[in-house]
């Protein structure tokens, strides 16, 4: 079997939060094959390095999340109609009121992840789309609609403008070319190590191409992130949104993996 293991902050880097635990995994699964899919968490995981790899790991890929820029030439009129529309409606879901019924707002966030991935697979990236103006623009619309959470309401443009920042980080994924045949695509499974971030490729090779989803929730990445966004380094109006995009992300992947560990 072909494994894509998808992974965050963690293996193959050394000291990686999960790093120690794949490495048992992939020596103790020496019968499979493993292609690696890694976010990295910082530049310092860089200059670190990675732990020695078995045989049995046939590639690494990486990305840098923090670092995605522009993506070169702008999105053309269709597209940006695409992009605003699809990414005010994930917005939309982030902020969606606490009494709407809870299957609807995530069908909702779910059609415009997807939707945004595949405007991104059409136009190449959506990274310099995801950090525009009109990224911002949508967020400020997103909190100010009725319904919106109080502390949504309550953000002010430094807050507008940080969140759109982390949020261009945590969809970064829908811009990396790991999908064709040539990288997730071709793999039987795709392994998650934990949710959120780390297992959204595995979503999209799933929308894309079918491969089933399985994810080890070895650290919960969604109360490691909350907790990264204490109250000393982001406003309150940041923090309840980025816990807000995170949990439909969570509940986006737990409702699409065929197994969760």
């Amino acid at each position: 079997m072909r494994i894509g293991l998808l992974t965050e902050g963690g293996y193959p880097y050394v000291g990686g939060d999960t790093g120690l635990w794949c490495d048992r995994l992939v020596r103790g699964l020496g019968q499979h094959e493993f292609d690696v899919y890694a976010l990295k968490s910082g530049r310092q995981q860089e200059d670190d390095g990675w732990v020695p790899i078995p045989p049995q790991v046939r590639r690494v890929r990486t990305a840098r999340p923090w670092a995605a820029g522009d993506d070169g030439a702008p999105l053309g009129r269709r597209a940006r109609r695409r992009f605003a529309e699809h990414y005010g409606e994930l917005l939309g879901a982030v902020c969606a009121p606490q009494e709407g019924s809870a299957a609807d707002v995530a069908d909702r966030f779910g059609n415009a992840l997807y939707s945004l991935a595949e405007l991104a697979r059409d136009t190449g990236a959506l990274t310099g789309a995801l950090r525009s103006d009109h990224a911002v623009t949508a967020l400020e619309r997103a909190c100010r609609a009725p319904g919106a959470p109080r502390a949504a309401h309550e953000a002010r443009v430094p807050d507008l403008l940080a969140v759109t920042d982390h949020l261009a980080r945590a969809l970064c994924p829908l811009s990396l070319d790991w999908y064709g045949e040539d990288a997730l695509a071709a793999v039987d499974l795709c392994h998650a190590t934990s949710g959120g971030s780390a297992a959204l490729p595995g979503l999209l090779a799933r929308h894309f191409s079918g491969v089933p989803l399985l994810v080890t929730e070895y650290g919960v990445q969604l109360r490691a992130h909350y907790l990264a966004l204490g109250p000393g380094s982001a406003a309150p109006a940041v923090r309840a949104l980025l816990a807000a995009f995170r949990g439909r992300l969570a509940a986006e992947v737990y409702r699409r993996a065929e197994v969760l560990t």
